[in-house]
């Protein structure tokens, strides 16, 4: 079995996380500046496994990065390695992101649904309005000359009781006989429950 040549000496340990996240939370920008150094491929490279975009990787590795110099005292040794945390940083954020797309592509299909699907109908609407219309007059047609008068002059020209009689010239308490009676008939005639 061959042993690997090493040139230069024996291989560098690398710097301990640990004690450079102690220094980071209390504001190192040395200590940070030599984490980024050791953490930022490793960061890269596991973003970029869970996002495939190079360009959005590259945004959430630098996130990941500037959420370990802002949380570092939030790093605690005894529930694994500085690099673990780091790295459990760098997937959830990563996971976040595919999430937001998801959910940011979901609310574009759903908006282009409801841009395709019409609110309403409005030529049927149309349609219905001058079948209503027709009804009712037709149903106008059925009432004696005086309840379609006091009909027609009470709730479509808005006039009171009162100014009806007068305009009739009948008695207040004939207008409200006719107007019941003729109400009474129109709801008969267009199927409308009491």
């Amino acid at each position: 079995m061959k042993e690997a040549v090493r040139i230069g000496g024996p291989a560098a340990a690398g710097p301990d996380l640990e004690q450079l996240l102690v220094l980071v939370a209390r504001g190192d920008q040395d200590a940070f500046s030599t984490v980024y150094d050791s953490v930022s491929g490793s960061v890269l490279g596991l973003v970029r496994t869970v996002l495939r975009d190079p360009a959005q990787s590259e945004e959430v590795a630098q996130e990941v990065l500037i959420e370990v110099w802002r949380s570092a005292a939030r790093y605690q040794p005894a529930r694994g390695s500085a690099m673990t945390w780091i790295m459990t940083l760098a997937h959830r954020r990563a996971v976040d992101r595919v999430r937001s797309a998801q959910a940011a592509t979901d609310r574009e299909r759903r908006a282009a649904l409801l841009e395709r699907t019409p609110a309403y109908d409005e030529v049927t609407e149309q349609v219905e309005a001058r079948l209503e219309h027709e009804q009712v007059r037709r149903c106008l047609r059925g009432l004696t000359e005086l309840q379609r008068q006091s009909v027609t002059l009470a709730y479509y020209r808005g006039l009171a009781y009162r100014e009806v009689a007068e305009l009739l010239s009948v008695p207040l308490g004939t207008v409200k006989t006719r107007l019941r009676d003729g109400l009474i008939r129109l709801r008969d005639c267009l199927g409308v429950s009491a």
